[in-house]
């Protein structure tokens, strides 16, 4: 008879911890997540602190009572996410875009209402880009964000996003039909444009990606300094060849290559 490996118990109620923390519970105070888990609160106690000295968790810079998701836990699912079918696929059409374009470029994911970047390649230029793997922004401040939510229906667009659309930079789109009429561009072009809106004196260009059975499965940029970017032709050109790069990605996972 199998005996259960030496620690596994602490192991297993360590990730039914994790496991509480969701897009709908991103914190938890102590009481409340061993309640959740069904454990003692004192051995919820001991895991937490393991967790966060291994940098699993991390506590609320305001509120020490507040435990988040660590950065260890965020480079752990990254890792977890580039190991997926299109991070494969997009991980070598990434590293030529930053390359022709000398720009830096991610791959981001949908978590609504934000995208996830989940893997980028910097480009060689010495002004760099903003993202980093792990990090989530406001969908609508996004040039990844703003292309997916372009293949939705209003409606669907509009809720994904909810009904505040968030400032962050000067040039955000605050208002639902400004936001409307953008996408409607980005349709037609076939990439969307984020200029100064998710920071000022960031740009960025971005276009989806398609799983094999024609579904969004996530979007690909590629971003620097506004300056560089915002000449039109520079843009056009920026545009064409992300979505060129977007479609073979495509390709790669079983979708029909763009025209």
């Amino acid at each position: 008879m199998n005996q259960p490996v030496r620690g596994a118990q602490a192991v297993t109620r360590a990730i039914a911890l994790l496991k509480r923390f969701d897009d709908r519970h991103s914190t938890w105070r102590l009481s409340a997540l061993a309640q959740a888990a069904g454990l003692h609160k004192a051995t919820a106690h001991r895991l937490l602190a393991a967790l966060e000295r291994e940098g699993m968790l991390a506590r609320d810079l305001r509120r020490a009572d507040l435990y988040r998701l660590g950065p260890e836990a965020l480079a752990l699912g990254a890792r977890a996410q580039r190991a997926s079918d299109i991070a494969a696929a997009s991980h070598p059409e990434l590293e030529v875009l930053a390359d022709a374009t000398g720009e830096s470029v991610t791959l981001e994911v949908p978590v609504w209402p934000d995208m996830l970047i989940v893997d980028e390649v910097l480009g060689p230029r010495l002004v760099g880009a903003l993202p980093s793997i792990g990090t989530r922004w406001p969908a609508h401040a996004t040039s990844t964000g703003k292309a997916i939510l372009a293949t939705l229906g209003a409606d669907a667009a509009a809720k994904a996003v909810g009904r505040r659309l968030r400032r962050l930079g000067p040039r955000t789109i605050v208002d639902h039909a400004a936001l409307a009429r953008e996408l409607a561009e980005a349709r037609r072009r076939g990439w969307a444009v984020a200029m100064d809106e998710l920071e000022a004196g960031f740009a960025a260009v971005g276009a989806v990606v398609r799983a094999g059975n024609g579904k969004v499965a996530g979007a690909i940029s590629a971003g620097g300094p506004s300056e560089r970017l915002a000449h039109p032709k520079r843009l056009a050109s920026l545009g064409g060849q992300v979505r060129l790069a977007a479609a073979r990605i495509s390709e790669t996972l079983g979708w029909a290559a763009l025209p």
